[in-house]
């Protein structure tokens, strides 16, 4: 895709005489127009909403506003969405930190020599250990389907162009507003998602 010129989202829905006046294979008359091409009644959904999506990258290529780009990115959906499941989902704390107000609940594993945490007895709390670990096919994957990659300029998009149903952008926090603007564009017309589109722009402009 070029970022000088692109096509109308009306070019897109133009119907080809071409198609629906060429004469039939066997000769008695044109063909009838399928299902699946532009201009045709749809009657299935799914085809509709694909429709739909051109008719939204078209638009924001051309220029559209800034809604319409934050909608198509809302639109992509992931390839696979693994179904993710947590061992355990509860915090480790710190040993007799219910007890005492000076020992904070984050974790610190227990060290002393007559520790009944660290000895294993039972009845006491739990401490972390390599069978509480996530599946690897499903870990630092957020509950979206895309892993995160970050970006710090418009040209590393074209990383993700392989695997934008499977990745998202992640615009780092060192980016302008300048150039964030233009990701968020360049990324909508790649059909690749951003996990943080708003960020240091929507405050800018309010003041």
């Amino acid at each position: 895709m070029n970022d000088g010129a692109c096509e109308s989202p009306a070019s897109l829905l133009q119907v080809s005489t071409s198609q629906t006046e060429a004469p039939g294979s066997d000769g008695k008359g044109p063909q009838e127009p399928r299902e699946g091409d532009l201009g045709t009644p749809f009657t299935d959904g799914k085809i509709a909403a694909q429709l739909e999506n051109q008719q939204m990258f078209a638009g924001a290529a051309c220029g559209g506003g800034s809604h319409r780009l934050l909608g198509i990115m809302a639109a992509l959906r992931p390839l696979v969405k693994p179904k993710i499941i947590k061992k355990r989902t509860k915090k480790f704390i710190r040993h007799q930190s219910d007890r005492y107000v000076k020992i904070k609940r984050n974790w610190q594993k227990p060290r002393g020599t007559d520790k009944r945490v660290r000895r294993r007895f039972k009845g006491q709390i739990l401490m972390p250990n390599i069978g509480y670990r996530s599946n690897k096919k499903t870990k630092h994957t957020p509950p979206s389907g895309f892993r995160k990659f970050l970006v710090h300029s418009v040209k590393e998009l074209e990383v993700l162009l392989t695997c934008n149903k499977s990745h998202r952008a992640e615009i780092a926090h060192s980016v302008s507003s300048k150039n964030r603007k233009a990701t968020v564009e360049r990324a909508a017309q790649l059909a690749i998602r951003v996990t943080n589109p708003n960020a240091r722009l929507r405050s800018e402009e309010n003041e």
